[in-house]
């Protein structure tokens, strides 16, 4: 009996270490991802960053202006064309928010998910993978699914604008030459003669130095605006002879204009991450709220008075309106053709860096700047050969913006948003789930639509 009695005490002795340790181990784990958490909270992505060359306010300003002022907004004539009047300035107001709105949650998810995973600066693919690595347990093994599907779709788009950039520099070039020489010489000969000059300016690499060339662009497009403006106001028609509200079937081709020629949330995120004070970008009377501001208000007044002028006979391009006898016309084509020549520069860096980011490590890094420079030299000739091939890009690449802008300025960062906010909460009644729900059923309509009116257009130009 004695020594049952020891036993069952040496049990229990032992039991007791056990649990001991146990508790001892939970504790532990417990207080270290206490301390994480502490840790998290406390770190501040902006001031562990280390920026070589630091864009400021008013550089990150002109560098989303021009990423959003790009060609498209010379087409917003024929998006009133086919919303009308009135319709179109609502319309044009409320994508601009939505817009807006969108590429402030990403920015802001990604500063959420930066203090998260303690880190200076998320690429929009990261914060994607971010999002879905830290997010509820269902959502984790899509997160590298998450960042190839946002990497893939932001090539795929700048890549194809770029090479619209190409074929619109090279019309409008041939326009004024034809108009004063008539050498009838053929478009593509013209897209070979803006190669070199494209590849030079592209072998700059770093994003600040490319702020003089976005100025440069802004100023040209305010002033080729100025001018266009000036032919809009010149013998304006009455209001009433101009459709208020076009045709419903005409509609998803108004949206998906103004969809495309709006987003540039490809260069949101190079931009604020290079920035020498990134908290201004959010902030009232921040680069976002500024620049926005002025893209909603110049695509409205182009779209409204461009359409109010020219109405059923508004072109694709506004500047095609122009007579082109006219010198001030001229100078408007050579403008515009200067300026997208220059923003054909600030949308190959998003497409560029995402690539070389992707093969960087398979080079010896005391050459990596001769491999970053074939790479860039590569693409552009890629741009380049593509446009010379198919001179005639509109509708497909119109295919193209629509369906990956659609997915990638709306879709996705209210996906982002509502991964993100889970551990966080929605709010009261949930008011952010239902929010960012409502927005993405908004983009799978602007994707289908786009996408139905695309082929129309596909369908129309070529057959």
């Amino acid at each position: 009996m004695k020594i049952d009695d020891e036993k069952e005490k040496n049990r229990y002795s032992l039991q007791m270490e056990n649990f001991s340790s146990t508790a001892k181990l939970a504790d532990d784990v417990s207080k270290r991802k206490s301390e994480e958490a502490m840790a998290s909270e406390n770190y501040n992505p902006f001031e562990n960053r280390k920026i070589d060359n630091p864009t400021t306010f008013n550089g990150a300003l002109a560098h989303l202006l021009k990423s959003s002022l790009g060609s498209g907004i010379l087409a917003m004539p024929m998006a009133f064309k086919n919303g009308g009047l009135a319709f179109g300035l609502v319309g044009t107001v409320v994508v601009g928010f939505i817009c807006a709105h969108c590429v402030h949650m990403l920015v802001r998810c990604s500063h959420i998910l930066s203090k998260r995973i303690m880190v200076p600066s998320l690429t929009f693919a990261g914060t994607a993978e971010a999002a879905f690595e830290t997010g509820p347990p269902a959502t984790r093994r899509f997160s590298s699914i998450a960042r190839q599907i946002i990497n893939s779709a932001l090539v795929l788009t700048y890549y194809a604008g770029n090479t619209i950039y190409v074929v619109f520099i090279a019309s409008s070039i041939q326009q004024v030459v034809e108009y004063h020489l008539s050498p009838n010489i053929n478009i593509r000969l013209y897209i070979l003669m803006i190669w070199v000059p494209l590849m030079v300016l592209c072998l700059v690499r770093d994003l600040k130095n490319l702020v003089p060339f976005s100025v440069t662009a802004n100023l040209f497009i305010v002033a080729s605006f100025a001018i266009t403006l000036y032919y809009m106001f010149t013998d304006i028609p009455d209001m009433s002879t101009r459709n208020q509200i076009a045709s419903f079937d005409k509609l998803p081709l108004f949206f998906a204009t103004v969809i495309f020629a709006m987003e540039g949330i490809g260069t949101v995120m190079p931009i604020e991450n290079h920035m020498k004070e990134p908290e201004k970008f959010l902030s009232c009377c921040g680069v976002l709220q500024i620049s926005m501001s002025v893209v909603v208000v110049l695509y409205g007044v182009i779209g409204f008075f461009g359409y109010l002028k020219f109405g059923e006979e508004t072109e694709g391009s506004v500047t095609l309106n122009l007579p082109v006898e006219d010198i001030l016309a001229q100078v408007v084509k050579i403008l515009i053709a200067i300026a997208i020549f220059f923003t054909y520069a600030l949308q190959f860096y998003v497409p560029t860096s995402i690539v070389w980011e992707i093969i960087q490590h398979k080079f010896p890094p005391h050459k990596e700047r001769y491999y970053n420079y074939a790479l860039r030299m590569i693409t552009v000739t890629g741009t380049v050969i593509l446009a010379a091939a198919v001179p005639n890009l509109g509708p497909i690449i119109s295919l193209v913006g629509s369906v990956c802008f659609s997915v990638l300025g709306l879709l996705l960062p209210a996906v982002i948003d509502l991964v993100t906010r889970a551990e966080l909460g929605y709010g009261a009644f949930k008011w952010i789930f239902v929010k960012d729900v409502i927005i993405m059923v908004i983009a799978i309509i602007a994707l289908c639509a786009g996408t139905y009116t695309s082929f129309l257009d596909i369908i129309h130009a070529y057959t």
